[in-house]
Formats: structure tokens, C-alpha cells, sequence
């Protein structure tokens, strides 16, 4: 293990975590990557051959940049806006086979899901421990992901039991929460447990998330940097930036 971080909200009277899931808890984000870049790399190799144009890939940058951290069909328009192509918005309802932004939504989920079944989820067992030890230390703990697969990724982790309250893409959905980078669904999060977001310290990988953050109010924005940059998550709302939720753990 690297040499412990010491932590930050020490002292400093914090009552509740509040984590996202992909990248934070769970090494799901590789796998939504994985499974963006199947999708949209079909896509614009279909449109390059229609129209006679070079592909140009789905890269890394366009996942941090464009699609990272936000909810699904959000992150198809964010995209496809980046490259100047617009599709009919569709309804939650199309098939993955729809040229739509729901129905291209619906397709990648269909490979993430895939994915998790086969593989299963992994999770990173530092933040794990750390989120099970500040619970035992009394702090509230709560899960916000804009997935709609939270609930399925954390029992597949073998992790259904580490919060007591989740706000999830579903939940969202059903109470009309707009996703990240607007800070409602942690808001909503920290309300579920009945504390003020600036008795909470709030914990995000993506950029959109650590934004979310800082337009919150939240006591403490962690950053975790899965290839975001520090200095980027920096700028954009993080007060912390490391490696893993676990570098914090101390020597018992």
C-alpha cells in the first residue's frame, strides 16, 4: 500500500460521505469507456463510409471531455454535438437499433450490461474500506450515480450493503433531477440522509462531478483522479485531488 494520506475532514465535524459509483467505489468506469467507444466508433465509422469522410475515433479525451459522469443520453447529445452530427431525440422506449440518441443510449447500455454479466464488477477495496470504517465512525454514507445500473453494479461488487441511501439514474429519472454537472441529484443525496451538503463530504472522478460539487456547496470536494488531471479537477471544484479514496486510510 502507499504511504497513508492523512485525512483532510479530520477534525472538522463532516456527517456524512457522499460517493459517486463509476471510478469512485467501483472500477466501472473502464468498462462504461469500453463500452462508449464500441458504440460511437460504429457510429461514425457508418457515417464516414456513408458520407466519404476519414473516421476519426472515439478517444479518451472525447470520453473524459463529453461523456464522463453524465447521464446516458446526455452523454449520446454532449458527443455527437462535439462532432456537429444531431440525431431525433427519440424516447427511452427505442430499440438499441434506433438511429436516435435514446435508441444509441439504449445500445450502449446493452454492452455495458453485457460486460458486467461476464465479467462482473470490481471494486477498489481502499474506498471500500475507508467508506466502511468512517460508517463505523458514525458518518452517514450515501451512492449518486447517473447510471441507471447502480443498484445491479453494486450487488454484482458484492457492495449492496456499504450505503444506506441511493440516488441513482432511475431515481433521477423518476423525480426529475437533472444529472451532472448540476448538483440536484447530490443535493438530493445529502437530503435523504437529512444533512446539509456543507456537513458532507462529497467524492467524484469526472469533472462534471467535482462541478457538481463545488455548485452544491458541499463541505468537501474530493477528486479522484482516474485520468481527469489533478489541476483539471482542481479548477473545476475539487479541494482534494489523489489517486484513490483509499489513500486516505490511516495505520490502525
Amino acid at each position: 500500500m502507499t504511504h497513508p494520506t492523512a485525512r483532510p475532514w479530520d477534525g472538522k465535524g463532516f456527517k456524512a460521505i457522499i460517493c459517486d459509483l463509476d471510478g469512485v467505489v467501483t472500477d466501472t468506469a473502464a468498462v462504461h469507456a469500453a463500452a462508449w467507444k464500441s458504440l460511437f466508433d460504429g457510429v461514425l465509422r457508418a457515417r464516414a463510409a456513408r458520407e466519404g469522410t476519414p473516421f476519426v475515433p472515439f478517444t479518451e479525451q472525447d470520453y473524459l471531455q463529453h461523456v464522463d459522469g453524465r447521464p446516458r443520453y446526455d452523454g449520446v447529445r454532449t458527443f455527437l454535438a462535439s462532432r456537429g452530427i444531431t440525431l431525433p431525440e427519440g424516447t427511452p422506449d427505442d430499440g438499441p437499433d434506433e438511429q436516435t440518441v435514446c435508441g444509441l443510449g439504449n445500445r450502449k447500455n446493452l454492452e455495458f450490461n453485457a460486460i458486467i454479466e461476464r465479467d462482473g464488477a470490481t471494486r477498489f477495496d481502499g474506498a471500500v474500506e475507508l467508506i466502511r470504517r468512517l460508517r463505523a465512525e458514525g458518518l452517514r454514507a450515501v451512492v449518486v450515480s447517473s447510471s441507471k445500473n447502480c443498484g445491479p453494479v453494486l450487488a454484482s461488487a458484492g457492495l449492496s450493503d456499504l450505503f444506506e441511501a441511493q440516488v441513482d439514474g432511475i431515481y433521477a429519472t423518476e423525480k426529475g433531477l437533472p444529472g451532472k454537472p448540476a448538483p440536484d441529484t447530490f443535493i438530493e443525496g445529502a437530503r435523504l440522509v437529512g444533512i446539509a451538503p456543507a456537513a458532507c463530504i462529497m467524492v467524484e472522478d469526472a469533472i462534471s462531478g467535482v462541478q457538481a460539487g463545488r455548485d452544491g456547496g458541499f463541505g468537501l470536494v474530493i477528486g479522484i483522479d482516474r485520468g481527469a488531471g489533478t489541476d483539471d479537477l482542481r479548477d473545476n471544484g475539487a479541494h482534494v485531488v489523489v489517486k484513490d479514496l483509499g489513500d486516505f486510510l490511516g495505520d490502525d
